[in-house]
């Protein structure tokens, strides 16, 4: 069963991170409420034992009855007997809930990163987006899980100590209510010394991070010319730099726990010794038991109050995570595809009737100008032009990448701006410069949406890419491992994969990417030989940096400046000596 998506409809921005994750964990919000009542139960020793404690000592003390002994023993026994199951029952109730609402998260990113558009896609790294989905989920995960068990846990037992307190020694409970807090501060003080040592190491733990990147990206041009010695003593230089940053925060952590603890058991000792002065002079009615119970209760108290305190920057940084992912769940740049006209069947015409397209981030200058071009079904059109020329524009008007900013793109006589493109897209297929494949078997990257293809129908496709026959010599054949983006293979291998793709899909518009501009010589006369069956009978749109490859298009449209400035056959423009010509000289040299 597939996570929710739910959040996809709530409204994150404009309201504050806790009230969107109280929205999250709403599915859950009984098994919250439960499991924090077990937990109360669970955790009842923690402030119980010391009023245990206190029975037990003055029972010894003033002898009384022996059967007060056992009835607190076995109180104690009882609750620590039912921890165990009751530890397991908040374990899956409330990690439970946070690992559901972690998932459906992810999920409803995950879907929202196919929803917006490629331009939001080339605006903002890839890199920013998975950080998105992994750790800033894993972070407010997190956040949730240490808070309601860390803060659920303080907060149990000051409230519970507190009462205890109110109740067998009310005397006591003013002095409580500020040395407590005041002891707390003070600890906390102590411990944000480590905040700026801590970042510190961080950042040097990030630098040694990408040096480690960058030298296992340079290793073969640093093999190559023999500069390994070179790349050591840079890593060795990063290394030191946080050996030393890290034996100085160790220094610090060794100070301030040292320090904390020495204040705080300083701190119980003095509150013991005055209780015991009250007790022994019976300046308040206070028994023995009670002198053990407060001096546990200031320890506990303390602890429990730093503990509030130290979960600030947990939940700081788990709120702030809340926000991060809200910019993708929110982020306007969608690709509108609600309520227009499904696609049921393509012809392959387009027409672009005074089509231009600029891209926001790019100031004024604009990528397609005033472009009328009419393409008949089954006509193979190369687009061809200087870098900058506008090709790439026009091939991402055609997948519907890009709508127009003005003019219209007609698909069969249909403006394309009114149609779902997603299942316009069904129909298309592209081969682009360099092959995308994933981690998994040749056959899971042939048939990679197409669940119905049978190992023939895949067998076939490969056959029609000439990629069966290196296929059939792998290890494993069809159900061989390519590597991640296939690095098992080679280049024309990976590009032939990817035209096996392309013709499993039988689509009706076709579109190559510089499809061998980076094949050598053999690998290219294969690629070409399966591209020709694959054009056949389709609508094709081809962008190739050698003309060679383009020769037998019908038509060929030679782009400058986001302009076409001359159509024809490769003989026509090669008469005309124009630009093509040039174009054509320049490669002949």
């Amino acid at each position: 069963m597939a996570p929710p998506v739910a959040p996809l409809e709530h409204r994150y921005r404009g309201e504050h991170p806790v009230r969107t994750l109280v929205w999250l964990l709403r599915p859950d919000r009984w098994r919250i409420a439960l499991a924090c009542v077990v937990f109360t139960v669970k955790h009842s020793p923690i402030w119980l034992l010391p009023l245990t404690t206190a029975a037990i000592v003055d029972t010894v003390v003033d002898h009384l009855p022996i059967g007060n002994l056992w009835s607190s023993v076995g109180v104690v026994l009882v609750i620590l007997l039912v921890n165990f199951p009751l530890h397991l029952l908040w374990v899956r109730l409330m990690f439970g809930s946070v690992r559901r609402m972690g998932t459906g998260l992810r999920s409803a990113l995950c879907t929202r990163m196919q929803q917006l558009s490629i331009g939001y896609h080339n605006r903002v790294s890839a890199g920013v987006l998975q950080a998105k989905v992994v750790r800033d989920v894993e972070t407010i995960e997190q956040m949730v899980q240490q808070t309601t068990e860390m803060g659920l846990g303080a907060s149990t037992v000051l409230i519970g100590g507190l009462i205890i307190i109110g109740l067998r020694a009310p005397e006591f409970l003013p002095i409580f209510l500020v040395v407590v807090p005041c002891a707390a501060l003070l600890v906390m003080r102590m411990r944000l010394r480590l905040r700026s040592r801590n970042e510190h190491f961080r950042r040097d733990v990030e630098q040694l991070s990408s040096r480690v990147a960058e030298m296992t990206r340079l290793i073969s041009v640093t093999r190559a010319h023999g500069l390994e010695d070179n790349a050591m003593r840079r890593m060795n230089g990063t290394l030191r730099r946080v050996l030393d940053s890290a034996l100085r925060l160790d220094l610090i952590n060794g100070r301030v726990a040292s320090a904390s603890w020495v204040f705080l058991n300083i701190l119980g000792l003095s509150f013991l010794t005055g209780a015991a002065l009250v007790a022994y002079y019976e300046v308040w009615d206070v028994t023995p038991g009670d002198v053990v119970m407060l001096s546990a209760f200031l320890t506990t108290l303390t602890n429990s109050t730093t503990t509030l305190l130290s979960l600030v920057p947990v939940i700081t940084k788990g709120l702030e995570s809340v926000r991060s992912v809200g910019e993708v769940l929110q982020a306007p740049a969608l690709e509108e595809n609600q309520g227009k006209a499904e696609v049921t069947d393509v012809r392959g015409a387009f027409t672009f009737d005074d089509v231009s397209f600029g891209y926001e981030d790019d100031g004024e200058r604009t990528a397609v100008r005033g472009m009328d071009l009419a393409v008949a079904p089954g006509e193979t059109i190369a687009l061809v032009g200087a870098s900058g020329a506008g090709k790439s524009t026009v091939l991402n008007l055609l997948i519907g990448f890009h709508r127009p900013s003005s003019g219209r793109l007609l698909l069969d006589g249909v403006d394309m701006s009114g149609l779902d493109l997603r299942t316009y897209r069904r129909f298309v297929s592209v081969v682009p410069q360099e092959s995308i494949l994933f981690e998994g078997t040749v056959s899971e990257n042939v048939a990679y949406g197409m669940e119905d293809a049978d190992e023939t129908v895949v067998r076939e496709a490969l056959a029609a890419a000439n990629a069966l026959e290196f296929v059939d010599r792998l290890p494993g054949g069809l159900d061989a491992v390519v590597g991640e983006h296939g690095a098992r293979l080679s280049g024309g291998q990976r590009q032939r994969l990817a035209i096996a793709r392309a013709l499993i899909r039988d689509p009706r518009v076709l579109i190559l990417d510089e499809a061998t501009s980076a094949l050598d010589t053999r690998s290219e006369a294969l690629v070409q030989e399966a591209l020709g069956r694959l054009v056949a009978g389709r609508t094709t749109f081809v962008v190739a940096h050698r003309l060679s490859t383009i020769r037998g298009a019908d038509r060929i449209v030679v782009m400058d400046g986001g302009e076409i400035v001359e159509t024809g056959t490769h003989e026509e423009l090669l008469e005309r000596d124009g630009p093509y010509a040039a174009l054509q000289a320049g490669q002949s040299r």
